[in-house]
C-alpha cells in the first residue's frame, strides 16, 4: 500500500525470513561465518539459542545458502515428530526409500549412505529450527545419530536452533550425554537500540529505498523500547508505522506513527530472562548471564557503565583468595536485576562487559587514596601511563602475532569497544593469579568504526589442537564466555 509513497520495490519489513534482507550488523555476520567454519572444519554438535523473533530462522536459511557445494544440509522445520518420523525425514532428504523398514535397517542404510558420502568428500549436516520443541526421545536419536562415524571421524554433523527453553530441555539430568556432546554454543542476543536505526535503514534500502533516514531519532527510541531489540517486533512496528505515516501523507516517521503501530500490535512485554523461573536458581542466574555476555561476544548492548557495585553495600575487605568463591545466587540475582533496570533506560549508552568482569564480586577492592587539597598553585594532575599488564599483553601480542610461520589458529574468549584501560587490567590481573596470563594476546580492532580489542587464548598450529586447547581451558573461562575457534591471518597483526 505504501510501496510507491516511500520508493519501495517490496515490502521492506515482512516477518518471513527472505535472506535478501539479512542484517549482518549486532554480530549476525559473525555467529553466521562461526557456524560455517563449526561445520566445515570441526566436529561437535551446534547450538544456537535466542528468544522468539531474535532472528534465528533467519540464521538457519543463511546458513542453508553460504554452505559449500560439497555439504548436504537437511533442514527440519517441524521438530515436533517421533524418533521414527526423525529417521524417516533425514532418510527421505538422502533420497533414500526407507518408508516401512524397520529402525535397525533404517540406521545401516544411513549408515552405509553416510560413509559413501564420506569417501566422496560431502559431507551432512542435520539444521533442527525450533529445537525447544523437539520430544526428548527425538533429542536422544539425534545423539545416536551423531554417533555414527567412520575411523576417527563423524558422519553427520547437528546444528540446533532453539528459544532458551532450549537450554532448560538440555539441563535434565537424562539429556546429559546430548548436552556433553555440544562443542559450541552461539547466543542471538537482541539487537541494541543505537543499532536499531542502522537496521531499519538496511532494510528499507534492501527494498529499493533511495532517499535519507525516514525514521526519526524519537521514532528509533520508541521502537527500541517497545520492542525490546527483537527483530521480529522491530519488523511489525516499522511496517505499521510506514503505514501511519503513508496515511498522513508524510515521509518522515515521526514517534506518532510509532506509537499509533504500538496500539495497533497489543505488543506483551517478553519479559527479561531474570523472570523466568529457572533464574531464581544460581544455574539458571548463570545460564542469564552467558545468555548476556553473548557467545563471548560483546553485542554493543549498552550495558558495560552500569556501576554495579554502587548499587551494592560495600563489601568487607577480604583476602584475594577469599575472593575466588563464586557469587551466591542472591548476589547474582541482584545483579542480573540491576542489568536489566540499566538495559530499559532509553539514552543509555553503554557496552556490556564480558561476564568474567561484569558478574563477579570485586577481586581486588579498590580503596580510593585521599584527594589533595587544591590550592590555587596547585599543578593539573600527570596522566597516568597505560597500566602495566595491558601494555605487557599488548606488545607479546604484537611480537607473537607478527612472526613469519607463526600459528594459524587462537582461541576467542571475547572482543569489545569499551579499551578503559582499567577495566582490561582487571581482567589480566584475574588471569595473571589463574597462572595464564602468558596465554592472553590481546589484537587491537575496529568495530563498528570503534577501537576495540579481541581477547584471544593460546596459539595452535591447526584446529585439532585448538580444539585440545579448548578443552584445557580453565574453568573459570568456560563458563563465564562462550569461547570459539578463530582462525589467524596477516590482518591480525597489532599496530
Amino acid at each position: 500500500m505504501y510501496l510507491e509513497h516511500f520508493g519501495l520495490t517490496e515490502p521492506p519489513f515482512k516477518i518471513t525470513p527472505v535472506t535478501d534482507f539479512f542484517f549482518s550488523g549486532a554480530n549476525r555476520g559473525e555467529i553466521l561465518d562461526a557456524l560455517i567454519y563449526a561445520i566445515k572444519d570441526s566436529e561437535g554438535i551446534v547450538k544456537v539459542s535466542g528468544e522468539v523473533g531474535s532472528g534465528k530462522t533467519m540464521l538457519c536459511r543463511m546458513l542453508l545458502d553460504r554452505l559449500p557445494s560439497n555439504i548436504k544440509a537437511i533442514y527440519l522445520a517441524n521438530p515436533s515428530m517421533s524418533r521414527d518420523e526423525l529417521l524417516y525425514a533425514i532418510a527421505d532428504r538422502l533420497d533414500l526409500n526407507l518408508e516401512g523398514q524397520r529402525v535397525n535397517v533404517i540406521l545401516q542404510t544411513l549408515q552405509n549412505h553416510l560413509e559413501a558420502m564420506y569417501e566422496r568428500n560431502e559431507r551432512c549436516v542435520v539444521l533442527v529450527d525450533e529445537a525447544h520443541a523437539m520430544p526428548l526421545e527425538t533429542l536422544e536419536e539425534l545423539r545416536l545419530l551423531y554417533n555414527l562415524q567412520v575411523g576417527k571421524h563423524k558422519l553427520i554433523q547437528i546444528v540446533l536452533f532453539g528459544q532458551p527453553e532450549l537450554d532448560e530441555k538440555l539441563d535434565q539430568s537424562n539429556m546429559r550425554q546430548l548436552k556433553d556432546r555440544i562443542v559450541h554454543h552461539f547466543s542471538i542476543l537482541p539487537i541494541s537500540r543505537k543499532v536499531i536505526n542502522d537496521y531499519l535503514m538496511f532494510r528499507m534500502r534492501a527494498a529499493g529505498y533511495k532517499g535519507p533516514d525516514v525514521f526519526s531519532a524519537a521514532a528509533v527510541l520508541h521502537i527500541g523500547k517497545a520492542s525490546q531489540g527483537l527483530m521480529r517486533r522491530v519488523n511489525i512496528l516499522a511496517d505499521k508505522a510506514l503505514l501511519a505515516a503513508f496515511v498522513e501523507n508524510t515521509h518522515q516517521i515521526e514517534s506518532r506513527h510509532v506509537q499509533a503501530a504500538i496500539r495497533d500490535s497489543e505488543m506483551v512485554p517478553m519479559g527479561n530472562a531474570i523472570n523466568r523461573k529457572s533464574v531464581s536458581m544460581a544455574g539458571g542466574i548463570l545460564l542469564l548471564a552467558a545468555t548476556l555476555a553473548g557467545a563471548g561476544w560483546f553485542l554493543g548492548q549498552n550495558i558495560s557503565r552500569l556501576n554495579v557495585a554502587e548499587a551494592q553495600p560495600a563489601a568487607p575487605q577480604q583476602p584475594v583468595a577469599a575472593m575466588q568463591v563464586p557469587p551466591t545466587a542472591t548476589e547474582l540475582a541482584v545483579i542480573a536485576s540491576e542489568v536489566a533496570a540499566a538495559s530499559a533506560v532509553a539514552d543509555t549508552s553503554v557496552t556490556l562487559l564480558p561476564l568474567d568482569q561484569t558478574l563477579t564480586l570485586p577481586a581486588e577492592p579498590v580503596v580510593a587514596a585521599p584527594a589533595p587539597r587544591q590550592t590555587a598553585a596547585a599543578k593539573p594532575a600527570v596522566p597516568a601511563k597505560s597500566p602495566p599488564l595491558l601494555q605487557q599483553r599488548l606488545e607479546t601480542s604484537n611480537a607473537a602475532l607478527s612472526v613469519p610461520g607463526r600459528a594459524k589458529v587462537s582461541i576467542q574468549l571475547f572482543y569489545t569497544d569499551d579499551i578503559r584501560p582499567e577495566r582490561m587490567e582487571r581482567f589480566l590481573g584475574r588471569a595473571q593469579r589463574l597462572g595464564k596470563l602468558a596465554e592472553i594476546y590481546i589484537v587491537p580492532i575496529k568495530l563498528n568504526g570503534r577501537d576495540g580489542y579481541r581477547v584471544l587464548y593460546g596459539l595452535y598450529a591447526n584446529s585439532d589442537a585448538a580444539h585440545a586447547g579448548m578443552n584445557d581451558l580453565p574453568q573459570r573461562y568456560k563458563d563465564a564466555f562462550a569461547p570459539t575457534l578463530y582462525m589467524l591471518d596477516d590482518s591480525q597483526k597489532a599496530p
